[in-house]
């Protein structure tokens, strides 16, 4: 029997800034979709918080893209939406870019990662969720996990990994993709992947026998909005063990922090931080960005789970070197690098301080300008 787990997330509401989720939205979201739970809509399910941000981690026997999946998640962010509005939470409902459901989440707001596949033996899982960046935070990450062997021993010494990955890249702008094998397009991989404001890793499959391995969120809020309305924060189902990388070698890119897009207002360059669940609460400069990483066992369809894998005290180095590039970014203020260059201020609300001023611009007359 195949099973489908699928990860769907939405911001329909902060708690004080845009920090925390409250409660009362959360157990909203979480009774509708136990209601689903209940209907035989879904098998099981897990609410995960990250920031300010919600996520459902659901299985069914559905398959990817369902309608009746989709809309159940649609209706909780929605019934959640209406308790944060009637407490005056800030950005109630910013993710949820329609009025209605029309038969997919995708292209609406939510972020979606899904995969369908026939039970193991022993399925663990891990689902990443990041708040305050973009899809583009997985791009080095699942590089180091799927394609390089100084990260993951397996692909060296592990029989079923040896002949290496299917990597799927899309293009944000175009909609898109490319797919490249490793390690013999691995070249030609960085040369997309590299590019992370336009290029994010979709989903990536076992060479071998083309089984999923991983599958990420690739939904941009402003391209689809045509403007600023909140960071994408992305999440992230890597399958582990048993022909994919060990539990630890899918943890161990986070153990030295890199820099995502994101951070404050959508519009600066941050560290990722690696946090634990309760510690998963952005507030310096509403950041740094952070993610989280829920451990589950997937038995018969049903989640075990979750466990809190960032809950370790080996990820407190890379925590601390978030500090110290947090506090050497932060030095720059408001000058690039950290905050984000021209082409990705498109869709903030820089672009409407810049119309103000379009008009005071005058040409520069060279000659007059350098005769003394």
């Amino acid at each position: 029997m195949k099973i489908t787990l699928s990860v769907i997330k939405a911001d329909i509401g902060g708690f004080v800034g845009h920090s925390s989720v409250y409660k009362d939205v959360v157990n909203k979201v979480q009774e509708v979709a136990e209601d689903g739970k209940d209907k035989g809509i879904i098998r099981d399910l897990s609410v995960l918080i990250c920031g300010d941000d919600i996520a459902l981690v659901m299985t069914h026997t559905k398959g990817v893209d369902s309608s009746e999946v989709h809309e159940l998640a649609w209706n909780a962010f929605k019934e959640g939406t209406e308790v944060a509005a009637k407490l005056k939470m800030y950005g109630a409902g910013q993710d949820l870019l329609a009025d209605a459901f029309s038969g997919n989440v995708r292209g609406m707001g939510p972020g979606v990662a899904e995969m369908e596949f026939v039970e193991r033996k022993s399925e663990p899982v891990v689902v990443f969720f990041a708040d305050k960046t973009s899809p583009s935070a997985w791009n080095l990450p699942l590089y180091e996990i799927f394609a390089d062997p100084m990260n993951t021993a397996g692909l060296v010494i592990d029989p079923s990994m040896h002949d290496g990955f299917i990597f799927e890249v899309m293009d944000v702008y175009s909609g898109m993709y490319i797919s490249l094998r490793t390690p013999e397009e691995l070249y030609d991989l960085l040369v997309f992947i590299g590019a992370t404001s336009r290029y994010v890793v979709r989903a990536v499959y076992r060479k071998s026998d083309g089984e999923i391995a991983a599958s990420a969120s690739t939904q941009k809020l402003s391209l689809m909005a045509g403007r600023y309305v909140g960071k994408d924060d992305p999440v992230l189902i890597i399958r582990s063990q048993a022909g994919f990388p060990a539990i630890g070698e899918i943890l161990e890119p986070f153990a030295r922090p890199w820099l995502v897009e994101g951070w404050m207002r959508g519009s600066h360059t941050g560290p990722l931080m690696p946090v634990s669940f309760k510690d998963a609460k952005p507030t310096r400069f509403d950041g740094p960005p952070r993610v989280i990483a829920a451990g589950y066992q997937i038995t018969d369809g049903y989640l075990i789970g979750p466990s809190d894998l960032f809950d370790d005290p080996a990820f407190e180095i890379a925590r601390k070197d978030c500090g110290l590039l947090a506090n050497f970014l932060r030095r720059q203020g408001i000058f690039e690098p950290h905050r984000l260059p021209p082409e990705e201020m498109e869709y903030t609300t820089l672009p409407k301080v810049l119309e103000k001023l379009k008009d005071r611009f005058k040409l520069v007359d060279e000659k007059k300008a350098f005769i003394k």
